[in-house]
């Protein structure tokens, strides 16, 4: 029986394939967020079938390229709380698109139960 050997190409390719997959499941789910409706990291890791990944949401978020369509600031922390820093460029950038959508925010946070994504309800 020959021994196995494997391709150090391959093996090398693996990683970033899954990595591909794992964003464009991502892009993919995020671009179905409403306007006016909000999701959280954690959520969106999991309607994008990525398990427990909100921080890697996050990370993969926040290194998109400028000019990306991709409704980035739709996606807030846990119970609604907004992650970008008021003052910073991105946070201002993110208050003011969640306003023109009509998202209402107070003391830095969005009302979940009005404004958080359920897509059973908007799925028509």
């Amino acid at each position: 029986m020959p021994a196995k050997h494997v391709n150090a190409k391959t093996t090398a390719s693996i990683p970033s394939a899954d990595a591909d997959a794992r964003r464009t499941a991502l892009y993919v789910t995020l671009a179905q967020v409403p306007s006016g409706c909000v999701v959280s990291y954690g959520q969106l890791a999991e309607l994008a079938g990525l398990g427990r990944a909100a921080r890697w949401v996050g990370r993969t978020l926040s290194q998109l390229p400028d000019g990306s369509s991709l409704p980035w600031h739709r996606v807030v922390a846990a119970g609604g709380r907004l992650s970008l820093a008021a003052g910073t460029v991105s946070g201002e950038e993110q208050r003011a698109r969640l306003r023109a959508e009509g998202v209402r925010m107070v003391n830095q946070r969005v009302d979940i139960k009005r404004h958080g994504w359920r897509p059973m309800e908007h799925s028509g």
